[in-house]
């Protein structure tokens, strides 16, 4: 199948352009979502998590000790470089397992991840999108959503690679900048993917 990776930086709306994109029938795999899921469903996940930053890592309950965690990999790079070693190929799993529940009418299909490029999963993908908005804008979305103050969105925002960095990685681009419309945007690359996804599928008959 014909595969689309999404990704933006955080406060840039790729979950608005997600949702057009399902809206015209197109399934899409929210890659952080499961990830916070398989952390307490995927026994070897769990398990390495444990074994890395301890069993504190787990309440008894079985959920994840996110202020354990957090504690451990905030300002940690060498620890965070550890999680994401752990968690990014339980996500590539997860993933596999899903695409294989997806309809073969089904044209193509969108990863969502904040990662994308980071992790290196784009590279699983065929083509990729980039959702961009200004610095301001996304600010002010992350405040009014999260209910943060403006200097902890920026730290959150200075761990991601930025829009300028991801964009020499893109091969399309949707501007969330309250200015073009993103439903005309997702149209036309609707159009665009759903004749990729065609000669894809042509080249493997």
């Amino acid at each position: 199948m014909y595969k689309v990776g999404i990704t933006g930086g955080i406060g840039s709306g790729k979950t608005t352009a997600c949702k057009v994109f399902e809206v015209l029938g197109i399934p899409v795999f929210y890659a952080d979502t499961v990830a916070k899921e398989i952390m307490c469903e995927d026994v070897l996940l769990v398990a390495g998590i444990k074994s890395a930053f301890g069993n504190e890592s787990y309440f008894e309950d079985g959920k994840l000790n996110n202020k354990h965690i957090a504690g451990i990999v905030f300002n940690n790079e060498e620890a965070l470089a550890k999680l994401n070693a752990l968690v990014h190929p339980a996500v590539f799993r997860a993933f596999d397992a899903w695409e294989e529940t997806i309809p073969a009418n089904t044209p193509y299909a969108l990863k969502e991840a904040a990662l994308l490029f980071e992790s290196g999963s784009y590279k699983m993908c065929d083509t990729t999108i980039l959702v961009t908005a200004p610095y301001e804008i996304k600010l002010k979305r992350v405040m009014q959503r999260d209910g943060v103050s403006a200097e902890q969105v920026k730290v959150r925002m200075d761990k991601q690679l930025s829009d300028e960095e991801k964009s020499k990685m893109a091969n399309h681009f949707i501007a969330n900048d309250e200015q073009q419309s993103i439903i005309e945007q997702v149209l036309a690359l609707h159009q665009e993917f759903l004749k990729s996804a065609k000669e894809f599928k042509n080249t493997r008959a």
